[in-house]
């Protein structure tokens, strides 16, 4: 077990090794002492009659005493010394014991700093090792005059090694415990914040809104700051969204996301990550490396005053075709650790989900945009008739395929009087949308030509819509409207549809409610009621669907007196400004709204 002769000179790599390294962190001791160790030292000092005992560790750059006895000042209150007064780093290096019966005769130490500064003359030291066998440090006797070092003095210095050796393997195997539960707790929040995003990401339409949630929610969760950005249909990037932990670093970050749009060069991390479909990351990062991968030094300004040690770069992929539509940059400061292979993991099933949000945005734009296209296909072009203007609006709900039932319709019968017509069929879908079309061709088809009142139009579209298994439910104003000398005649039927407003000459505003009646296409009713009017010239009738004037929560009529306040408060307006005033006063459109405007001159 002795070692008496002269070792050759071993490079210090071993010293370096990041596993031991590692290992060596988590023993979780510095230069301070341990009540523990320092019971082996004094062990040491008073089985083999020594003056000096000592349990170092040895890291790369120097060794420390976690356990000691018998140091002299300054080393006593230090506890570490630099590698150059280190006899120790030699068993480290090795992973053998150490003996030096007269240490000055010894090539290996006879320079050796510990010589002249600690005393040390005769040494013994045994290897400290982690379970996986790594050599952490020694624990070792020194004498300050040449000792001839005992076979049992080194038995017992070999059985005190292990049982501190034990002491340093029960330490770090509590220290990895605790680092499993926190890379557990950790994945569970990672989990959770997945799901929490994906829900987010799932109900928004707006894409540009969603990635910015989006940023937010990543920090400081995942990182201290970040930008997302998107490549652009020219395939110039696109700032979108960036965030930072600290709100007083808004503007920062906003203009380096800005300028990042232009300032990238052929070197760039985000443009190496959107052209390999890769994720990259790095740490040990500084503003210097900045200025190596872009064309303006203000990058490099701002990022140091935003923190900048270490980044991940992650790709965001569609999830069929894996096209790169963008990027996630995670960025966190000096104070923060570096990324690790977790979250790079995290960083990537986030650029995946935000690739599948914005594919589905798109297909929803797409499909919003023929639904919108079929929708005013299936509108009426108004009729220009004199002594009459016609406005008319129709908007698809705010949430929902932008088609639906709602509909209005309006045109003039052989004999001069005017057809008016506002329905809703149920639902706002494609299906909704095809029965308003078969819905209003049978009210067009029924009531043309025909001198008949409102009320027996309806009772024989119920017959119609019955007979030809017309799978419809539906709430419709239908009215006549006839010229007379110095006024008009109204003759309408209401199918449980909201009431119609007149805004008359004076401004004020009459509500027409009549006796409930079913919808079309519920109960066959033999004869609907047909209601008389009589307006004066100047006047706007307003037919509307329940969209208007129905918001959940609210009672309809509150809705319908927050559109007879609009229609008094901006009665002097042209047809086509009030009807927009109208459809401001429904502040969440949660249902299709059609609305028929007619001003009677």
């Amino acid at each position: 077990m002795a070692e008496h002769v002269e070792a050759a000179a071993t490079p210090a790599d071993g010293l370096a090794d990041r596993a031991r390294l590692r290992s060596l962190q988590r023993v979780c001791v510095g230069a301070e002492p341990d009540e523990a160790f320092d019971r082996f030292a004094s062990l040491v000092k008073r089985l083999l009659g020594v003056p000096i005992a000592l349990i170092s560790l040895v890291d790369d750059e120097r060794q420390f005493f976690p356990g000691q006895v018998g140091l002299a000042e300054p080393w006593d209150a230090k506890r570490e010394t630099p590698l150059t007064h280190s006899f120790c780093q030699h068993v480290v290096i090795e992973g053998a014991a150490k003996v030096f019966p007269d240490a000055r005769i010894y090539a290996q130490v006879r320079n050796n700093l510990a010589i002249p500064d600690l005393g040390v003359v005769a040494y013994a030291g045994m290897p400290l090792t982690d379970a996986d066998g790594r050599t952490l440090g020694s624990l070792c006797a020194i004498d300050t005059k040449p000792r001839a070092w005992t076979k049992a003095e080194l038995e017992t210095l070999h059985d005190l090694s292990q049982a501190c050796s034990s002491e340093l393997r029960l330490r770090i195997s509590r220290e990895l415990a605790d680092e499993a539960r926190q890379q557990a707790e950790s994945a569970h929040e990672q989990l959770a914040m997945l799901a929490e995003l994906t829900e987010t990401l799932a109900t928004m339409t707006d894409i540009d809104a969603a990635l910015s949630t989006l940023g937010t929610a990543l920090t400081p969760r995942l990182a201290d700051w970040c930008l997302i950005s998107l490549v652009g249909p020219d395939g110039r990037l696109r700032h979108v969204a960036a965030a930072h932990h600290d709100p007083d670093r808004a503007a920062d970050v906003s203009r380096f996301a800005q300028l990042m749009t232009t300032g990238l060069n052929a070197k760039s991390i985000v443009l190496a990550v959107q052209s390999t479909g890769r994720p990259i990351r790095r740490d040990g990062e500084n503003a210097a490396n900045i200025l190596e991968r872009t064309t303006d030094a203000e990058l490099a300004t701002i990022a140091e005053r935003l923190g900048y040690a270490a980044f991940l770069v992650a790709p965001i992929t569609a999830p069929v075709s894996h096209r790169v539509l963008g990027s996630i940059t995670l960025v966190n400061g000096p104070s923060r650790e570096s990324f690790t292979d977790a979250d790079e993991r995290t960083g990537t099933d986030i650029g995946r989900r935000a690739g599948l949000a914005i594919d589905n945005s798109r297909l929803y734009r797409q499909q919003r945009h023929v639904a919108e296209v079929l929708q005013q296909s299936m509108l009426t072009e108004l009729p220009t008739i004199d002594g009459i203007e016609l406005h008319a609006r129709y908007l698809p709900a705010q949430d929902g395929a932008a088609v639906g039932g709602d509909w209005y319709d309006a045109f003039t019968q052989p004999d001069g009087s005017v057809m008016l017509a506002v329905g809703d069929v149920s639902g706002h879908d494609i299906e909704a949308a095809a029965t308003m079309g078969q819905l209003r061709n049978l009210v067009r088809g029924d009531a043309f030509g025909r001198d008949d009142e409102a009320g027996p139009l309806l009772s024989q579209l119920d017959q119609a819509l019955r007979g030809l298994r017309v799978p419809a439910s539906a709430t419709v104003v239908l009215a006549r409207l006839r010229r007379e000398s110095d006024a008009y005649t109204l003759s309408f039927s209401n199918a449980g549809h909201p009431p119609p407003l007149l805004l008359l000459p004076d401004g004020s505003v009459e509500v027409w409610w009549t006796t409930p009646e079913p919808l079309l296409g519920l109960v066959l009713r033999n004869e609907r009621a047909t209601h008389k009017r009589t307006i004066p010239r100047g006047a706007t009738l307003v037919l509307y669907t329940d969209g208007l004037v129905e918001t959940p929560g609210r009672l309809i009529d509150d809705g319908i007196a927050l559109v007879e306040r609009a229609l008094r408060d901006n009665a002097g307006l042209p047809g086509e400004e009030l009807c927009s005033r109208l459809l401001d006063a429904a502040s969440r459109r949660a249902d299709d709204i059609a609305l028929l405007l007619i001003r009677l001159l």
